[in-house]
């Protein structure tokens, strides 16, 4: 079996393509909503300014984060909708994609600060990233949550 190097790609909102721009809000409505049956309001004007931060396999994209420039949704940078496919999580992809995403950040947009807004449940991963709790836990959309930052 040959062995093909991860594709991971980053693209601003008017570099997607049609088809990656449908697989990203595929991705997020089968895990935010129908996983975890939270109805939100997905589409809130902050990819139209993001970076879009995804790996495909397959012709389909299995992991995606967005990153937010300084100001678009907090005084930070911030990374958000991490998403992992259910058929590829346990296979650190989340590590990978988050290694990535922090290093755009600080590399390419020269931030040293990086908000995320994480479910509690996640805690431990981000703290594991170096990422530090901010807040006490809060509920978003019947989700607890809770504000972390990750400096360098």
């Amino acid at each position: 079996m040959r062995i093909h190097p991860m594709n991971w790609q980053c693209k601003t909102f008017n570099q997607l393509s049609n088809i990656e721009l449908y697989q990203i809000l595929q991705l997020r409505s089968d895990v935010f909503v129908i996983e975890q049956q939270c109805i939100y309001r997905d589409m809130d004007n902050k990819d139209l300014l993001a970076s879009h931060l995804f790996l495909s396999k397959d012709n389909q994209i299995v992991a995606y984060c967005r990153l937010l420039p300084k100001g678009v949704s907090v005084a930070d940078a911030a990374i958000g909708r991490v998403i992992i496919h259910e058929k590829y999580r346990g296979r650190h992809l989340a590590h990978k994609m988050m290694g990535k995403a922090i290093d755009i950040i600080i590399h390419e947009w020269h931030e040293n600060k990086i908000y995320v807004q994480a479910q509690e449940y996640l805690q431990g991963f981000y703290q594991s990233l170096g990422f530090k709790a901010t807040s006490d836990v809060y509920l978003e959309d019947e989700i607890p949550h809770l504000d972390m930052y990750w400096e360098s």
